[in-house]
């Protein structure tokens, strides 16, 4: 599987538009996905213990993607093999009153992972230039000082959240974000199937169906900001969705392929260490 063809390029604002909902390119069925994404989560667990024994870089996972786009069963699937003492998810929703009284990556900087862990981002602090900027009224809400609020805030945005994770890479964290892009037309029939099935309907809200409404004017604002804030660095990966099972393998592979790449090894014992190990075997033998 080529992933390089779902990374987008910085300033590439075309980059949702090239990719099919329901592509699967590199996978032929379901069958071969589960095969792979296996084969991808056997991979994973190995990385993870290096990445966590080697205690030098956090792996930082930013998931969006519209209503029903399938972010919780991606993160759920592709992370069910790891282990869950160095991986945190964090959901963010609406901010509570105490998130609105500081500046909007206060909440973010709070949960970003610790060296030799995983974070996992279930929508992140890119809410703050796709939701809020199809929803201009949630400004009002956040209190900001009068003459903050202008023209050119969504760019000036934009600039905070480039900085932001150039400073977090420059510190050692990786960071990967992925665009779950599902069709207009699978969105429409999984909400319907969330109406239909009683064991689905505590996932519907009526919110879904005035984002959908707006469904235009969501793909602008995350084609604007992938191409704003992709970067060599923090790259965003366009990920069809509408195949649930084509798009977990996807995103393992990218993030097992992430993993291999980084320089993680066992960390090298030093001699007063080695020495230590062996003074505390002898005592376990002994204890015979």
């Amino acid at each position: 599987m080529k992933i390089d063809r779902f990374r987008v390029r910085a300033g590439d604002a075309d980059a949702i538009g090239r990719h099919r909902a329901d592509a699967t390119p590199g996978i032929d069925d379901k069958d071969e996905a589960q095969a792979q994404l296996e084969r991808g989560l056997e991979r994973l667990r190995a990385r993870q213990g290096l990445l966590y024994a080697q205690d030098r870089y956090a792996l930082l996972l930013v998931f969006q993607g519209m209503d029903a786009a399938g972010k919780d069963g991606v993160i759920k699937h592709v992370m069910s093999g790891v282990n869950p003492q160095s991986t945190e998810v964090h959901a963010f929703k609406a901010p509570s009153s105490d998130e609105l009284d500081h500046d909007y990556l206060w909440r973010i900087n709070r949960v970003l992972p610790p060296r030799g862990h995983i974070g996992i981002f279930n929508r992140s602090h890119y809410e703050e230039v796709i939701t809020v900027r199809v929803n201009p009224h949630f400004l009002d809400a956040q209190q900001l000082p009068p003459g903050h609020v202008k023209r050119s805030i969504w760019r000036d945005r934009f600039e905070d959240i480039r900085n932001f994770e150039h400073h977090l890479f420059r510190n050692g964290t990786v960071i990967r974000k992925f665009f779950l892009h599902v069709s207009r037309a699978e969105q429409q029939r999984r909400l319907l199937e969330r109406i239909d099935d009683p064991e689905k309907n505590w996932k519907f809200r009526s919110g879904d169906l005035d984002d959908r409404a707006k469904w235009k004017t969501f793909m602008s604002a995350y084609g604007e900001a992938l191409a704003e804030t992709s970067r060599e660095h923090a790259p965003w990966y366009v990920i069809p969705a509408d195949r649930k099972w084509y798009a977990r393998a996807l995103v393992a592979e990218i993030v097992v392929k992430t993993l291999e790449d980084l320089d993680l090894s066992y960390p090298k014992l030093t001699s007063a260490r080695k020495a230590e190990l062996a003074k505390a075997r002898r005592r376990l033998v002994n204890e015979r």
